[in-house]
This record gives C-alpha cells, sequence and structure tokens, in this order.
C-alpha cells in the first residue's frame, strides 16, 4: 500500500484514491432561465459566478485545496442528439446542499412562502435532519443539516 498523503480532512485519509470533496454537482436542464432563476432565488445560491448562455455556474463557497464548490445548470437543448429529460429514467435520486441548523425552520417557512412542498427525513446513522423538495423540472433537492436532536423537531412537520 502507498502512503496517502497529508489531508486536512482526516477522515478520508484512508481511502484508496485522492478525491476528498465534491467539486461540482452539473444538471442538464430544459428551460435554463427558469430554473437559473430558481436556483437563485428560491434554493437561495444567490447571483452564479459565471453564466455562459448555455451554462450556469453557482458558488458554494471552497470545497478542497482552494476549489470552488459549484451547482452547475447545462442547456442542452440546442446538441443535435439531445433527446430530452425523462426524470422517470434518470440516475439522480437527489442531491443534497448542507445548511445550518439553526437555519433548518426557517429555511421551512420560506420554501413553504414559495409554495414547494416538502418532505422530511432524519437520518438516524449520521444524525442528518433533512427536507426535500423538488425543482421545476422534478430533480429532489435536499437540504441537510448535522443535528442530534432532528427527529424530535421533524415532528412539528408530521
Amino acid at each position: 500500500m502507498t502512503d496517502v498523503p497529508a489531508s486536512d480532512d482526516a477522515t478520508r485519509l484512508d481511502s484508496p484514491g485522492a478525491a476528498r470533496a465534491l467539486g461540482e454537482f452539473a444538471l442538464r436542464v430544459e428551460n435554463l432561465p427558469e430554473m437559473c432563476a430558481f436556483y437563485r432565488d428560491i434554493v437561495g445560491l444567490g447571483e452564479p459566478l459565471g453564466d455562459f448562455g448555455t451554462a450556469v455556474f453557482f458558488g458554494l463557497g471552497e470545497s478542497h485545496a482552494g476549489h470552488e464548490a459549484i451547482v452547475a445548470l447545462f442547456d442542452r437543448t440546442q446538441l443535435d442528439d439531445y433527446a430530452g429529460i425523462d426524470q422517470t429514467k434518470t440516475s439522480i435520486d437527489h442531491f443534497a446542499l448542507s445548511i445550518d441548523p439553526a437555519d433548518f425552520d426557517t429555511e421551512v417557512e420560506r420554501l413553504h412562502g414559495h409554495g414547494l412542498d416538502l418532505d422530511f427525513a432524519y437520518h438516524e446513522w449520521v444524525e442528518w435532519r433533512s427536507l426535500y423538495f423538488a425543482d421545476p423540472e422534478g430533480n429532489r433537492v435536499e437540504f441537510v443539516c448535522f443535528d442530534p436532536e432532528g427527529a424530535v423537531k421533524n415532528e412539528q412537520y408530521e
């Protein structure tokens, strides 16, 4: 076995490869302006770091070793071989964005204010409190936080 270089993430030192954090999550979208507005205003990612007409990049802050964590939206509808998006055949179940535990209930109210249907879960094995909602094209988005008391707190939403 080879020595793994030192990492600022001690929990990953035993991994066989060099991957240390998520750098980018990219979604193929059919309506880029609508999806850009949703992720900017409803999800709350703010103004994109880059807008290139057929691709938009939202920054989430540093991921690892100076690399910005990105949520990217790509419009592929103009490609000759584009066949559309079928949510029943996608391999993506959902993707999660971390939030502060103190913001959880405020986010519930804010997202309800935008008319979103929310689902709630508590993942006991990691003590994560989660809420889920769908974007305009049917992708499931999760807001998640570490909260050992999250199961009890989520009871108010059942």
